[in-house]
């Protein structure tokens, strides 16, 4: 299990650099060289991306959100049956925030190597003992602007931005797994490099489609310009899943309000800097279901918890193709970069949905 927490005389984690909190063998960054930390080629977490990781914002020497990430710690740990003290983790990776002041904090926990062969783990507290990896990064976390939360708390606001839908798919989990941040995250991955290029693709159309290089009265090359400028600021994309369930982004969970439904928020928006006060608490936020596919985030569960007690408390509920067009808000969050507002959505056919 954790060791103690570290001394005051203890060196912060070297920048960039990854440190072993916790290992099988014992070897703890108070007793070791930690700029010396390597990983080994038999690990798991490489080989079968058995474990899962977290990702914690630091401003002022605080975590952001310590009992959220600490309930991601222990549901994490018990669905992949690891002995982890997340409470004691928690409590080490607390002095660390103090010495970092501001920036991210990434944990990676993985099963520890087996003497069995292959997949399998040994039946016993070998099978499920773990090594914990960290890595400090200093960078700003807080925006210029915060959003207020019912429950007196705040989360950092993004300027608005643009998402567009992405033809890459989730994969589809059993219940023990779906919601986790588990290491194997290769769906994601190609997602994320689908969103690339499209946003590589939407700055070289930019380019080239400039007003002073347009035909005034060709209304098709209007049109065209005008959906390269809608798309030109590209925040995030949405996903979803083999079943063909639009889930969540390819860096963040997903909230959104229909045009349809009582007290929609339309009139409260984001535009740019101009931010509504009752953003969040006018009208119906609806979040998608991530008990099949997708990560349960940390500001995802914020967000529901805070609503929960107002006249509008979040409904988990699917997002299906006929949804997109009748979006009237959309949002996407996630532990870093708080709230992500979107001003158009831009679906796989082409059309955008102003929002």
């Amino acid at each position: 299990m954790c060791s103690a927490i570290p001394s005051a005389t203890t060196s912060p984690i070297p920048p960039s650099c990854w440190i072993c909190l916790e290992s099988s063998d014992d070897t703890t960054d108070t007793e070791a060289d930690t700029t010396d930390a390597t990983l080994s080629l038999d690990s798991r977490g490489l080989a079968y991306a058995d474990g899962f990781f977290t990702t914690m914002g630091v401003i002022d020497g605080l975590i952001l959100w310590p009992e959220h990430h600490l309930q991601r710690l222990i549901s994490h740990a018990q669905a992949l049956q690891l002995a982890l003290d997340s409470q004691g983790l928690l409590t080490r990776l607390q002095w660390y925030a103090k010495q970092l002041g501001q920036g991210m904090l990434k944990v990676v926990v993985t099963r520890s190597p087996q003497s069995v062969r292959g997949y399998a783990y040994a039946p016993n507290e070998t099978g499920s003992a773990c090594e914990v990896w960290l890595k400090s990064s200093a960078m700003t976390v807080a925006t210029a602007e915060s959003l207020a939360l019912p429950n007196e708390h705040s989360v950092p606001l993004q300027p608005s931005s643009s998402a567009v839908c992405l033809s890459a798919q989730l994969a589809c989990l059993p219940p023990s797994l779906a919601g986790l941040k588990s290491l194997n995250r290769l769906d994601t991955v190609l997602a994320s490099g689908e969103l690339q290029r499209i946003k590589s693709q939407s700055v070289a159309n930019q380019a080239l489609n400039t007003p002073s290089s347009v035909n005034a009265q060709d209304s098709n090359t209007q049109e065209a310009v005008t959906q390269t400028a809608a798309q030109s600021n590209i925040g995030e994309g949405l996903l979803r899943d083999m079943s063909g369930h639009w889930v969540e982004g390819t860096m963040s969970n997903v909230f959104y309000q229909l045009l349809d439904t009582p007290s929609s928020n339309s009139k409260n928006f984001i535009n740019g800097n101009q931010t509504s006060r009752n953003y969040l608490t006018t009208g119906q936020w609806y979040t998608p279901s991530m008990a099949q596919s997708g990560v349960a985030g940390v500001m995802r569960q914020v967000i529901i918890d805070a609503l929960s007690r107002t006249e509008y408390p979040v409904v988990i509920r699917s997002l299906q193709d006929e949804d997109l067009p009748k979006i009237s808000q959309i949002f996407f969050c996630n532990a870093l970069r708080g709230i992500m507002p979107m001003n158009s959505l831009t679906l796989l056919s082409g059309e955008v949905v102003r929002l």
